[in-house]
């Protein structure tokens, strides 16, 4: 390895701190864009004809049943203190039966020293655990072979690749050279063997894009849409540049809301396997997501803050966290008389407003 690998390497495990760092500390959040959940509401059922403590939130993805159909979205590793976030994750994943998602593995790909940061499948054996990969790195010498390590260093059921491209553009390092990706993805999906998603980190997936992804052969899309964590927002913060981190201020509120995302992939692909992230903070969210045509909703940010918790108790705070999400998603079928995730999914009784 020569020095300036290295240091690259050095580099990559650094920022991965940092990004923890900065959306702990600072505000990160999306400005004057909100992840579009606020504009429906549910005509309350006064009369549910159901018991509550009959409701079924079980579903399934990637052939594995869960518990609900819940997922921590994919945040971090590569630094001993992420590692200690992903483990906090992955147990109360398996604990309360939600697919586990992991934050960008290329700091493992680079240094294999750092792969255990991202191995927690010891602690999560029956969820379905997601290796994650940025997308434009297929442009930067990735292929096949990095794709199918990062899978086997985790163990995982499934790849998304990420797309970050404004996230790139203010990153002092970044990578931005988008140009003929979608052909390395679908040449990713048609060579390897197990699933391949692709998510958004923030900014959202339109059925425009979606539409060229499913053609691509993906199998499942994390729209990742506006409202939640503003990724220029974070880079702002970590930018010495004062022309980036000037302009990163005209982004804080780009991007597409989740909510539109997810109606407008459903209404394009009808049968695609669709995740709802960004911005989702209730099991509220999570219904109303599942309701206009997700199939499962994720949650990151909302997460963090129990899991980054430096003592036994980040682990029960993360517990939780997800047993409200898990009680609010419940209470909300109940309040429109959804015995099930699928009665959700056909609801008539959520409105625009």
């Amino acid at each position: 390895m020569t020095d300036r690998q290295q240091e690259e390497h050095v580099q990559t495990a650094k920022r991965k701190g940092e990004h923890i760092r900065i959306c702990l500390e600072e505000q990160v959040q999306s400005i004057g864009t909100e992840p579009g959940f606020e504009y429906y509401r549910f005509r309350h059922q006064a009369l549910p004809e159901i018991a509550f403590q009959d409701i079924d939130t079980s579903s399934s993805f990637l052939g594995k049943k869960v518990a609900a159909p819940l997922l921590v979205s994919s945040m971090t590793g590569g630094t001993p203190q992420t590692a200690a976030i992903n483990e906090r994750l992955a147990e109360a994943a398996q604990a309360r039966g939600w697919v586990m998602a992991l934050g960008s593995m290329r700091a493992a790909i680079e240094n294999e020293a750092l792969a255990s940061t991202f191995q927690i499948r010891r602690l999560a054996p029956s969820v379905p655990v997601i290796a994650n990969l940025g997308a434009v790195q297929l442009n930067y010498g990735y292929g096949v072979e990095q794709c199918r390590h990062a899978v086997e260093l985790a163990e995982a059921d499934a790849l998304v690749l990420h797309l970050n491209s404004l996230q790139e553009v203010f990153q002092p390092e970044g990578n931005t050279d988008f140009k003929g990706l979608l052909e390395r993805i679908a040449e990713l999906c048609r060579r390897l063997s197990i699933p391949v998603g692709v998510k958004e980190v923030g900014w959202g997936i339109d059925g425009e894009a979606a539409l060229r992804l499913s053609e691509a052969g993906v199998a499942f899309i994390d729209v990742a849409g506006a409202g939640g964590t503003s990724w220029s927002q974070v880079e702002k913060y970590r930018s010495r540049d004062p022309l980036r981190a000037e302009a990163a201020e005209a982004f804080a509120g780009w991007g597409t809301p989740t909510a539109v995302c997810v109606r407008e992939v459903r209404s394009a692909l009808p049968d695609m396997t669709i995740i709802a992230s960004g911005g989702m903070g209730t099991g509220v969210d999570a219904a109303k997501a599942i309701a206009l045509g997700a199939d499962l909703a994720g949650y990151g940010r909302t997460l963090l803050v129990g899991a980054a918790e430096a003592s036994a108790a980040g682990g029960e705070l993360v517990l939780s966290q997800m047993e409200r999400i898990e009680y609010e998603l419940r209470t909300a079928m109940f309040g429109i008389g959804a015995a099930n995730i699928e009665e959700l999914r056909r609801t008539n009784r959520l409105i625009r407003i």
